[in-house]
Parts: structure tokens; sequence; C-alpha cells
């Protein structure tokens, strides 16, 4: 093992300004990477700035929607044509624990956008150069939402499933290129995820609620942070297609 793993590599990662996306470039710029970040927060990524010039790194931090094919192509061509080593897609947003029968088409379309079409496009946009180089990883962030039905709403949960089957079928069909996808699949965790979490719908919640005793507690982003790294270093290179909890037992 070595604490400059990612030395000369670089990194795409989604949701840089705060979370654990932020916890994954400071944690990727301490091992040497070469980072675009991206996110819709532009305080937020100031913040992430600050954090990496306090510790004498840097990193290309971008203001984008990734929502928006006009801004991810805009991500993408920071890149300069350099191939991604690694893109974590980690950017999300809950869907205030609404139930089918009480969802409206604006949450259920911006709950789909950001945590399963916008990582599918980013995936879309830097795999070619990644099967030309023969080498790349990606690491989605899903959740134990993308597990059971038992934690979220409804365009949360379909989501998140979603997202690991978009994981399964990178890992598959890319595989033989040197690529490499997994998803990380946290519990709770400290975050600003929260804006969207506040329950619409409570009759829902209270039904949701059951299931939440069974968490043991919140993570620190950068537990998560720790564990994306691993996934996306040489140090996982037989680790394709794996679904990784990391939510401290809560669906033991």
């Amino acid at each position: 093992m070595t604490n400059q793993r990612y030395a000369g590599r670089v990194a795409l990662v989604t949701g840089a300004g705060s979370g654990i996306g932020q916890a994954t470039v400071l944690r990727l710029a301490a091992e040497g990477a070469i980072i675009i970040g991206c996110d819709i927060d532009a305080a937020g990524l100031e913040a992430t700035a600050k954090l990496l010039d306090a510790d004498g790194h840097d990193a290309a931090l971008l203001t984008a929607d990734i929502t928006v094919q006009a801004d991810v192509d805009r991500v993408v061509a920071a890149l300069q044509g350099a191939p991604v080593d690694l893109l974590a897609n980690v950017a999300g947003i809950m869907d205030y624990f609404l139930p089918v029968t009480d969802l409206d088409d604006a949450v259920w379309d911006r709950v789909i956008a950001v945590n399963l079409t916008a990582p599918m496009r980013l995936c879309r946009a830097v795999i070619p150069a990644m099967r030309t180089a023969g080498t790349g990883a990606v690491v989605n962030v899903s959740s134990v939402g993308g597990l059971t039905g038992s934690v979220a709403g409804t365009a949360y949960t379909s989501a998140k499933h979603g997202l690991i089957g978009l994981t399964r079928s990178l890992a598959f069909l890319y595989g033989p290129d040197g690529i490499r996808a997994n998803t990380v699949c946290p519990g709770g965790v400290h975050t600003n995820i929260g804006k969207t979490a506040f329950a619409r719908s409570q009759w829902a919640y209270d039904r949701l609620e059951k299931s939440f005793h069974r968490a043991t507690r919140m993570a620190e982003p950068d537990e998560i942070a720790t564990l994306i790294a691993w996934l996306g270093s040489t140090e996982a290179s037989n680790v394709n297609g794996a679904i990784v909890t990391a939510d401290g037992g809560w669906m033991s």
C-alpha cells in the first residue's frame, strides 16, 4: 500500500462541494490525483478549494449542473482529452420521502436526473477514452436505498436501484476492456443531502421510520471517501461489478 496511489492519475468527482464528494476530492488530492471536481453549489466548491489550499493541494473545480448535457460537456472538456482513471459519481439528492401516490413529476424528474441520468451521461462521456487507454474505474455512489424499499421515497429508491443496474451493466460490458465499475451503498452519512430529506408525506415517513432503528450510527463523509478511493485504485484491480455496503450493519 502507498499513500500516493493516485500520483499522476486523473479523477473526475461530482458533488465536490460538500459531503462525500468533498471528502473524496480531499482524499484523492492527498494521494496525488489530478482532479476535476464539479458541483452545482459554487459556495461549496469555494469551501472545498480553501480546504485543499490549506493542505497544500489544488484541483480544477467547476460550477455545473450535471443534469444539463451542456454542463456535462463543459466538465468533460476540462479534461483536455486526458483519459479519466477514476470517475466518482457522488452527487445525489433525496426525494422528501414521497410515496408514489404523493409524487409529482417535478420531484421524480429531478431525482432521476441527478441520481441516475447524470451518472449515465458522465459514463457515456468518459468511457470511450478509458477503452482506448485500456484502463479506468467508475465508482457510483448508490445507497442502502438502492437495496431496499424501506428507507426512502419512490423516486430516490428507483434511482438508486437503477444506479446499481448501471454499474452492473458497465462492469459486464466493459470489463474485458480493462474498465471496472463498482457501487458503494452508504447508510446514513453526515452530509447536506438533508435539504431534500425532510418529509412531505407524514404517513409514508412514519412507515419508513420503522426501519431506521436498525441503523447503528451516522457515518462521516471520509469513511465513504476512503472506500471510493480504494475501489478506484489498482489495489482493487480484481473488484468489478461489486455492490459494497458501507452502512455500519444496517442491512445485515
